[in-house]
């Protein structure tokens, strides 16, 4: 069931918004408003994020994603269009009862810490709880708290300049979980971080999702890190959502070329698991052993596989078994059920996809704007 559902959003900033809405309706190109001194910053955007999910927006600087995450919590109006929070409409609420849904349910974690210089560590993880009114000694319980879970325990009395850019996004994190918030917006929380820092706290994210199990809205510029991090990814261009999907989805069937041209330089090794690329059981039969024997039922595939990994498997697992053998890998259900098979010449063909767009030419990023197309499903392990 979705926990947020974003219905048609317009944003929409210069003079007569409401007009420019209609003008795009009505397909106008978001580059004729510029010459109204108009700028069309995320144009008919819907889409929707079930509980417990990470769902990353993925875009280049200028596409529209931080300005569309500022309206799922209402910082920014929506110039047209709805956000739904629970079946709640956000949209229509005053603005005293959407400060609540931000005191109570909906916490955002910044790109640049917004730390208080002169609060402590264990105060500025409190902050939040401070402004729902919470009591000072279960605050400090609680931020105590939320900073054991992101690995800062004994840094409470720490003053923030005392911290690492990590450390510091950490206090941030602390701070968003200690409310207690069902939904976490996070806006490109860790592109300021060093590389290796920044792979440590997408580590930090993931496990502390699989403990809590938050919903989140993650925002990013870096495909990689969408990749790893999104349950479903939204790629944006110019104020639009050009494809939803798994990582999976967008690496194996782009919806244009636009897309493709972000995913050409992704190790899909890492990202594509075996569910994605397997065939059918069928494939392997009739198959012939080193030592003569023929492959005639989905058993004799289990028997004579160089090995059995499941759905989920990352394709990176599957080199060492393909290479030791001719016989294609069995994929099994959690059952141990033959559900498919990847034969070495399979793994090799999808791993030199990314030398061709969707239409089997170079791909390129379109001069033209880019319009959602359906996303063909692919087999996951999800």
């Amino acid at each position: 069931m979705s926990k947020l559902r974003a219905e048609h959003l317009y944003k929409v900033f210069g003079r007569r918004p409401d007009e420019a809405v209609a003008k795009l309706e009505g397909g106008t190109d978001r580059e004729e408003l510029r010459a109204d001194d108009t700028t069309a910053a995320v144009i008919d955007a819907s889409f929707d994020v079930e509980a417990g999910q990470i769902f990353v927006v993925m875009g280049l600087s200028g596409s529209g994603k931080s300005t569309l995450l500022r309206m799922l919590n209402g910082l920014l109006e929506p110039t047209a269009g709805r956000v739904f929070f629970d079946d709640d409409d956000l949209t229509a609420l005053s603005p005293r009862d959407l400060r609540g849904v931000r005191s109570h349910k909906i916490s955002m974690v910044f790109q640049h810490f917004a730390l208080f210089p002169h609060r402590s560590v264990l105060e500025n993880a409190a902050y939040g709880l401070e402004v729902q009114g919470v009591p000072r000694d279960e605050r400090n319980k609680r931020a105590a708290e939320a900073l054991e879970m992101v690995g800062l325990g004994g840094w409470e009395k720490s003053w923030p300049d005392e911290l690492s850019g990590g450390m510091q996004q950490r206090v941030g994190l602390a701070r968003a979980l200690a409310t207690d918030a069902d939904m976490l917006l996070m806006d490109e929380s860790f592109s300021a971080l060093d590389p290796l820092i920044r792979r440590d706290m997408q580590d930090q994210l993931l496990q502390l999702q699989k403990r809590l199990k938050k919903t989140i809205v993650f925002i990013t510029h870096d495909l990689n890190e969408a990749m790893r991090l999104g349950d479903r990814i939204a790629v944006m261009r110019d104020g639009r959502i050009v494809q939803i999907g798994t990582a999976e989805d967008i690496l194996v069937t782009p919806a244009n070329d636009y897309v493709a041209s972000f995913t050409q330089d992704v190790d899909r090794s890492r990202v594509l698991t075996a569910g994605a690329i397997m065939a059918e059981p069928a494939e392997a039969l009739g198959t012939t052993t080193d030592d003569g024997t023929t492959l005639r039922t989905e058993q004799d595939v289990l028997d004579a596989a160089p090995a059995t990994v499941t759905t989920d498997t990352p394709v990176i697992e599957l080199f060492a078994p393909c290479s030791r053998s001719g016989v294609a890998v069995a994929v099994t259900d959690a059952d141990g059920a033959l559900v498919g098979v990847v034969p070495r010449a399979r793994l090799l063909a999808f791993l030199g996809e990314p030398d061709t767009g969707p239409d089997g030419a170079e791909p390129s990023a379109p001069d033209a704007p880019d319009t959602p197309q359906p996303v063909k499903k692919v087999i996951t392990g999800a």
